[in-house]
């Protein structure tokens, strides 16, 4: 089935009304918000909400917001009509596809700021990015009011950041988070991936090879800075790693654990995440388990 496409929040809303006056049994709307250029990531969150939801609608705008004056607004990778042949084979109902214009029609004066858990990781080496973030997508709840949104565990920090934002501003919508989908030899699947050259590709598998030793190295009682100091190691084996950080934090407030304290002794969940160039491409990965559940399997990284 052939989404319908709609470019303007005035019809996207009167789509979403009709849809319900005309369906109260399955009303439900499920939200897949992104920046287009659409990999199997994205899909796999399409199909989620297209199993959940009566409706699904998937958004398309590359938010100038979130983008730093040094960042690749400009050569974002677009491709309109791919990105809407994946949404047909994911169950997508609407596609949301406005311009700048549409959704900035005026300067604007108002934002969305979350604190604290914005500090570290993306927000500390990205300023402003996560404001950029939580405003465009508090707009996109607005304009869609969805029942359920989507969003994958490969940016685990934007979904504590959303997932905090709709907390504290009742904003009444589930955050749903995905796991991360990787390629077939285990890269995790980004936009930005095309703009890494053979060499690049193939050093960055260090961070989808080294996460998932996480698990035996906390076995011999690393603390979070040996861990960290470990990690950094083994991403440094390959020449091209440019590393921006390597952190572990508890999940979802994002606070530091005990510097001291052995990992494999904390009974928390932890996000352990990294973010390495490869050239000019900035990658980020990671990975979320419960030191004392390791054998459990709770690592949403696989």
């Amino acid at each position: 089935m052939t989404p319908k496409i709609i470019r303007t929040i005035a019809e996207l809303r009167q789509e979403i009304a009709a849809y319900r006056r005309r369906n109260p049994e399955h009303s439900t709307v499920g939200f897949v918000p992104t920046m287009g250029y659409l990999h199997e990531g994205h899909a796999s969150l399409l199909r989620k909400s297209a199993s959940d939801n009566g409706l699904t609608v998937l958004s398309i705008f590359v938010n100038p917001l979130q983008f730093g004056p040094n960042e690749d607004l400009d050569k974002y990778p677009r491709d309109e009509e791919r990105d809407i042949r994946v949404a047909a084979a994911s169950g997508t109902q609407i596609v949301f596809i406005p311009d700048v214009n549409e959704m900035y029609p005026q300067k604007t004066l108002t934002g969305v700021t979350v604190a604290e858990i914005t500090d570290r990781l993306c927000g500390s080496s990205r300023p402003g990015h996560f404001d950029g973030v939580a405003t465009v997508v508090t707009k996109l709840f607005n304009i869609v009011q969805p029942d359920r949104a989507y969003f994958g565990m490969k940016d685990a920090q934007q979904i504590a950041v959303i997932t905090r934002m709709t907390q504290d501003l009742n904003i009444p919508v589930e955050i749903v988070p995905c796991p991360i989908q990787r390629e077939a030899d285990g890269l995790a699947l980004s936009s930005r991936n095309v703009y890494l050259k053979p060499a690049e590709r193939d050093q960055a598998l260090i961070l989808s090879k080294s996460l998932p030793k996480v698990p035996e190295w906390l076995h011999e009682g690393l603390n979070a800075a040996q861990l960290i100091n470990r990690l950094k190691e083994e991403i440094r084996k390959e020449p091209l790693a440019v590393i921006d950080y390597v952190d572990i934090l508890s999940y979802p407030d994002l606070s530091t654990p005990d510097g001291q304290k052995p990992l494999i002794e904390t009974d928390c969940t932890l996000l352990i995440a990294l973010a390495v160039k490869f050239g000019k491409t900035r990658l980020i990965d990671n990975t979320i388990l419960n030191p004392l559940k390791v054998g459990d399997g709770l690592c949403f990284a696989k």
